[in-house]
Order: C-alpha cells, then structure tokens, then sequence
C-alpha cells in the first residue's frame, strides 16, 4: 500500500494511457518503449519519450522494476467463501513474496465493486501483476480489463485456462475421478456428488471426473443423487439435505470442496447417521477445515500452499522476461494432487432387501 506523501503526488498524475494518446500509440507500445524493448522503430520511440516528456509522466513501479530498478509489488486479489482455502492461499503467496524479495499487497473484491474501479484502484497502487485464486481465475471481465492496462495476471486453480493466461492448477478431472473409483472399489454403488459453484470452470472438471469413473465402472448416473452447490458450507447443507431426504439415499457422498464435505458430515449427524458407518463422506481440497471436524475427511489434497507460492514466482518471472524481444510466454504449471485418506471412509454397510429373496 503507499503511504499519504506518495498518494497525494500520485492522484493527478498522467497515466501510461495519456502518453498512448498523446503518442498516437497504444499503451502496449508505451510499455515496451519505457522497458527499453529493441521491437519498437525509432521515430515511433522518439514520439513516446517526446510525449512522456510533454506530460511529465513518472513511469508506474511496474515499469520501473522492469527497466531495472528495485522494486516490484505485485497484488493478490480475492474473492473466496472459504476462510480455510483462502488462509492457506496467503500463507504461501506470503512466503514466496518474501523469498522472491517483492512486496504483496492483498486486497478484497466483491460483486458490489466494479471490475474497472478494482484495475484502476491498483492501478494506482502501482502494482506490477496480480494472482487470481478461484473464482477471480475464471472471472473473464477481471482478466480482460487487467490485461487492457497491461497489468500481467496468473490464474489458480482454474480448470480451463486460455493459452494467453499464467496457469498454475491441478488436474482436477483426474483427482475427481481417482476419488470416485475409490468409492467403487470400497463396494459403494450408488454415489451421491455435490457440484462445485458454476461459475468456476474446476467444477465442471471435477464432475467430469466422477461422471467418468462411474460410467467406467457402469454404475448409473442417478440425477437425484446429484446437487448443485457453491463452494460453501451453507449450500453444502441444502445439497446434502436434499440427497439424504430421498427415500433411497446414498451410501456415499461425494463434495466438491472440504467445506461441502464437512456440511455433508453436519446433516449425516443432524439425522442420526453414523459417518463412515451409515454415511461415507469425502471432500476436496485437504484444507484445514478437513482435520478439524469428526470425523476427519478423507479427500483430495489441492496443494493449495505450493500453488500459490508457485503463482507469485510464475508472476515474478513474467514481469522480469517482459524485457526481452517478444516479451515472455505464458506458463501453465499443474501440480501434483494426492488422495488423502483418512476417518470419513467405509466400505458400505449390508441393507436387507425388502421382502427378502
């Protein structure tokens, strides 16, 4: 964050998009005059350093850093539900800013906020790049308009990301479908899921995932053992207590998140189901909240730490590589998942058929 002093010299100050247009250039030509690219024809560059000097523009700490100064401040810009994904998110972007010696502003956003006014607010921050964790990864409008400021962003956790977009994820489609095979080769036939939110593209991978592993096994996909939730413990409660009112439950439950899980664990007790006993339940994520309830959840360790210290040295090496011709590709890294064992999980009870054989 900067202090007052710097504020206030700050509030009227030109922008790299007043030069662009003083120029008679685009603002991508203005960057990659003031980090000293070769790409850039002479009369074009004599131009831009005229406008910047007509102006009295102050390049931003961006531009700055990568023509080889000191300094770079990259952001960390959130909108997550869960307080246990998001708190070890920051443990690792944390770490990493202090190992990769940039400083880490943190801020929030929420649906109440336009996406223009966050880009401009760090803009004027002066932050050189931006980590998107879930569900910003996936939010196109906030990918677009920091791109349209040449601001650089790395997407976490996305399921999909574009071929222009940072990317470090898992692949969740594959851990999704090791967790349900899981669950058929403890002898569960009928195998609830609850959906991750719609608007982030790892849901539907994970789906994907189940969907698979059960046709695989050619077991049915029952459209009532099915339900949508969004990445919360609430709707994980709706979800779950939708599932187990049918007059034929499931012997397992699959969520999407370890906060669904644990919602999933709440209605199970709530009615008077033992869990693993009567109930298996499994989560993804392995987030704190996986070890803290009871019983503690088998599910999908995300190595949610790793992916964000690997974000923000992803980030780093993109803002340094901006100096060279071409500026610097975009990575996509997919970490290691693991299926994370533990109390939650049961081979499923016996039931007695109705009027015997």
């Amino acid at each position: 964050m900067t202090d007052a002093r710097s504020s206030r010299r700050q509030r009227n100050a030109p922008t790299i998009n007043d030069v662009a247009r003083h120029a008679g250039v685009s603002p991508m030509t203005v960057s990659r005059v003031i980090n000293g690219e070769q790409v850039v024809k002479a009369a074009t560059r004599e131009k831009v350093e005229a406008a910047i000097a007509a102006l009295n523009y102050a390049p931003s700490a961006a531009a700055r850093t990568l023509a080889g100064g000191d300094e770079m401040r990259i952001g960390l810009l959130y909108s997550n539900p869960s307080a246990s994904y998001l708190s070890e998110f920051l443990v690792g972007s944390l770490d990493q800013a202090s190992r990769s010696g940039v400083d880490l502003v943190v801020e929030k956003w929420d649906e109440q906020t336009s996406v223009q006014s966050v880009v401009d607010h760090l803009r004027r921050g002066r932050i050189d790049g931006v980590v998107l964790p879930p569900p910003l990864c996936d939010l196109e409008e906030m990918v677009e308009a920091l791109a349209a400021v040449d601001i650089p962003a790395v997407a976490v956790a996305t399921g999909r990301p574009p071929d222009d977009l940072s990317a470090v994820r898992i692949d969740d489609r594959q851990a999704a479908y090791e967790m349900t095979r899981h669950l058929i080769a403890l002898g569960h036939i009928r195998i609830g899921f609850i959906k991750g939110n719609p608007n982030q593209t790892a849901s539907g991978r994970r789906f994907e995932g189940y969907v698979a592993a059960m046709q695989e096994a050619g077991l049915a996909i029952e459209d009532e053992l099915i339900a949508q939730g969004y990445f919360t413990y609430r709707s994980g409660l709706d979800a779950a207590e939708h599932i187990l009112s049918l007059i034929d439950p499931p012997t397992a439950i699959f969520a999407s998140n370890d906060d669904m899980a644990a919602a999933t664990v709440a209605i199970a007790h709530r009615t008077g189901l033992d869990v693993p006993g009567d109930l298996t339940v499994c989560g993804f994520d392995d987030s704190s909240l996986a070890t803290t309830i009871w019983p503690e959840l088998t599910t999908i360790r995300q190595p949610i730490s790793a992916m964000s210290r690997a974000a923000v040295e992803v980030l780093v090496r993109r803002l340094k590589g901006r100096k060279a011709p071409g500026g610097a590709e975009a990575e996509h890294l997919v970490l290691d998942h693991a299926l994370i064992r533990r109390q939650s999980d049961a081979a499923p009870r016996m039931r007695p058929k109705l009027g015997g054989r």
